[in-house]
C-alpha cells in the first residue's frame, strides 16, 4: 500500500481517543530496590574511556555515576551523582525534534528531515551523499542541524531561545549553556560546519549554515543533571505532559513519532542492537548520558562518562538493560525476567 493510500484509509487522528501503552511501573519499593541493585552491581565497572575529541569533556571524572527513574505519574527514584551537571550533547536531539514536530507538524517535519536510520556514524558525510533525503533523520548530526534550522525566529538568538525554552519545559526547570563547553565545542566543530554547508547545497537546510551550526552547538552545551534527563524522558512517556510540573510541552500525537525515530535511530548504527537488547526507544550522548522511554510507564536516565568504542556510556548500557529486564520495561516482553543471583 502506498503512503498516500495508507493515509487515505486511516481515520482522522482527531476522531481517535488518545491511548497509551498499558501497564505501570512496579510498586515504588520494588523500583527503588532495583535502582539500588543496578547501581551497586555496576558502579565498579571500569571499562570504557571518557570522550576527548571535545577537549573540555575529557575533564570529566570517570567515577561519576548516577541513575534516575521518573514515573509517568511523577514519582522519582534516584541514586548516585544525580545532581552533577553535564552538557546534554546529542541527548538534546529528540527533544528539539519534538518541538519542531509541534511547530510545523509531524508530517512536514518528516518531509523536511526524514525519519529513516542511516546505518552510518552520527557525523557521517557519506550518509548525506548516498541518500536522496540527505538529512535522513533528526538524530544524526545532519538531521539535527536541519532540525535546529527549522526553529521559529528572525535570527540565531531567537531560534536558540526557542530551543532553550522548549528543553527547559521538558526538564521542568530553566536550563542554561555551559560557556566552557560551548567554547570548546565551537573551536572543534568544523565537521558540523561542513555538514551544514553540504545540506545547504542540497536545499535541505532552512537557515544560514554557519548560524544553524552555532545554534546547534549551543543546544548541545546546555547543562542538565541525570534527574533532568529522566524528567524529560518521562515527559515523552507521558504523552507530552511533564509529569512533575503537569505542563503540556508538546501536543498529542507528537510523542509517538519522536519515540519511533528514537527506536530506529537513537543509537545510530547500533540502534538495531540496542532495540534487540533493551526493547525501548533510547538516545545517548557523548558526555555519558543515556535516556530511555517506556511509553505510559516512565523515563530512565543514566550518567557515566566512560564510553565504549561506539560512543555510548558503558555503565549506562548495563544499567538500562538490567532495569529494562527486571522492571518489565521492554516493549516486546510480556513479563520481567527472574532476578539475577545476589552479588557476592
Amino acid at each position: 500500500m502506498t503512503e498516500l493510500a495508507m493515509h487515505q484509509h486511516l481515520p482522522d487522528e482527531a476522531t481517535i481517543p488518545p491511548r497509551i501503552s498499558t501497564g505501570d511501573l512496579p510498586a515504588p519499593e520494588e523500583v527503588g530496590r532495583l535502582v539500588t541493585e543496578a547501581y551497586d552491581r555496576y558502579r565498579t565497572t571500569s571499562e570504557g574511556a571518557v570522550a576527548d575529541y571535545i577537549p573540555v569533556l575529557a575533564q570529566a571524572s570517570p567515577d561519576l555515576f548516577g541513575i534516575c527513574v521518573v514515573g509517568a505519574r511523577g514519582r522519582s527514584f534516584e541514586i548516585g551523582d544525580v545532581d552533577v551537571r553535564f552538557s546534554i550533547q546529542s541527548v538534546s536531539k529528540p527533544f528539539a525534534f519534538a518541538l519542531v514536530c509541534d511547530i510545523v507538524g509531524y508530517q512536514a517535519a518528516r518531509d523536511r528531515l526524514g525519519v529513516n536510520s542511516t546505518g552510518f556514524p552520527f557525523n557521517s558525510l557519506m550518509a548525506i551523499e548516498l541518500n536522496d533525503a540527505r538529512t535522513m533523520n533528526p538524530l544524526v548530526n545532519a538531521g539535527a542541524i536541519a532540525t535546529t534550522s527549522l526553529m521559529p525566529g528572525a535570527n540565531a538568538e531567537e531560534k536558540f531561545e526557542r530551543v532553550r525554552e522548549g528543553l527547559s519545559r521538558f526538564a521542568g526547570r530553566e536550563l542554561s549553556v555551559n560557556p566552557e563547553v560551548y567554547a570548546s565545542e565551537a573551536a572543534s566543530n568544523q565537521r558540523n560546519q561542513g555538514i551544514a554547508h553540504l545540506l545547504k547545497s542540497y536545499g535541505r537546510l532552512y537557515f544560514d549554515p554557519d548560524e544553524a551550526t552555532e545554534i546547534y552547538t549551543r543546544q548541545c552545551s546546555l547543562e542538565v543533571t541525570v534527574h533532568d534527563l529522566a524528567v524529560m524522558a518521562a515527559t515523552l512517556s507521558n504523552g507530552g505532559v511533564n509529569p512533575q510540573t503537569q505542563e503540556r510541552v508538546i501536543g498529542p500525537g507528537m510523542c509517538r513519532r519522536v519515540l519511533a525515530v528514537m527506536a530506529t535511530a537513537g543509537l545510530y548504527e547500533l540502534s538495531g542492537d540496542w532495540l534487540y537488547e533493551i526493547g525501548m526507544p533510547g538516545k545517548s550522548g557523548v558526555s555519558g548520558g543515556i535516556i530511555t522511554v517506556s511509553p505510559g510507564k516512565g523515563g530512565l536516565a543514566t550518567y557515566s562518562p566512560p564510553l565504549d568504542l561506539a560512543g555510548n556510556s558503558v555503565r549506562g548500557q548495563l544499567v538500562t538493560k538490567y532495569l529494562s529486564e527486571r522492571a518489565g520495561l521492554n516493549l516486546f516482553a510480556s513479563e520481567p525476567v527472574p532476578p539475577l543471583p545476589p552479588l557476592p
